[in-house]
């Protein structure tokens, strides 16, 4: 039994260091964890997938992979929406992604599509002048994206922090409106 653990785990190793996580990185644990529970025909049929739904080469998706190992495990929708909206609707170049997949962890509901809405109604209204990063904005914890985005738009948007609420909570918010 012990031999068979031991095998099971230096295959789980390989396995890792085959998608682009080496021993040594802080990534190789979220990758063992990721891969635990797949087979190698699951671990590529996903590899596959991420290639085709973000246009990523093979190089990228391991840029990917080894920085965010938990994509192996987020369902085929998910990942179809997240790079729908990123590429088609933010904007963002597939490569791009690729160098920054933490924001594929990040809610599309609860996170994403809020912060967005809240970023496009500013410039749309031209209260934000200067050209942000969205991983940047994307990746900010919430107290401080609320303090940089919200908050200095009280005055002028009384109805700003009232519609990220509702965009959080998954609501349409029907009083951002673009100019």
């Amino acid at each position: 039994m012990a031999a068979t653990n031991l095998e099971c785990l230096l295959a789980m190793v390989a396995c890792a260091k085959g998608i682009g996580v080496p021993r040594g990185s802080g990534m190789f644990r979220q990758a063992l964890r990721a891969i635990a529970f797949l087979s190698q025909d699951k671990i590529t049929a996903k590899v596959d997938y991420l290639k085709n739904t973000f246009r990523w080469s093979d190089a990228e998706v391991g840029i990917a992979i080894s920085k965010a190992p938990t994509l192996l495990t987020r369902n085929k929708e998910s990942l179809q929406r997240s790079s729908e909206f990123l590429i088609s609707e933010v904007g963002l170049e597939p490569a791009s992604i690729a160098q920054r997949p933490n924001v594929l962890t990040y809610s599309l509901v609860g996170r994403l599509r809020p912060r967005h809405h809240i970023i496009k109604f500013l410039k749309a209204n031209g209260l934000l002048k200067r050209d942000l990063s969205y991983n940047t904005i994307f990746s900010l914890v919430e107290k401080v994206f609320v303090e940089k985005f919200i908050c200095p738009y009280k005055e002028v948007a009384q109805h700003l922090a009232e519609d990220y609420a509702a965009a959080c909570r998954g609501e349409v918010p029907t009083r951002l409106r673009f100019a």
